[in-house]
């Protein structure tokens, strides 16, 4: 399996911002929070990206990535409201 990379600076600007971290990302991703790999949705302007849809505490954040051939490089964490419904995920906080 191939390992992940990601810019330092960027993981703690999103354990600021976002209070995720790529490393919450790899540990989603390894314990089976993966549930989707869909192709960046704007592939002229990204074309060697994919996007990994990653469950992390019953959210789903997308997490655009470069494939290279010995490792993952993870671009950034975003925290979709969208993708948490379309995967029928429900944040801990939200009544049926």
């Amino acid at each position: 399996m191939k390992t992940f990379r990601w810019n330092p600076q960027k993981n703690e600007q999103h354990k600021v911002d976002r209070g995720v971290s790529f490393e919450d990302v790899v540990l989603a991703i390894d314990s089976g929070g993966l549930l989707d790999v869909v192709e960046h949705p704007n592939p002229k302007r990204y074309p060697n990206q994919g996007v990994y849809v990653v469950a992390i505490a019953s959210y789903v954040f997308l997490v655009p990535h470069v494939e290279e051939p010995e490792y993952v490089f993870l671009k950034t964490i975003i925290p979709s409201r969208k993708a948490t419904r379309d995967y029928g995920m429900r944040a801990k906080n939200e009544s049926s």
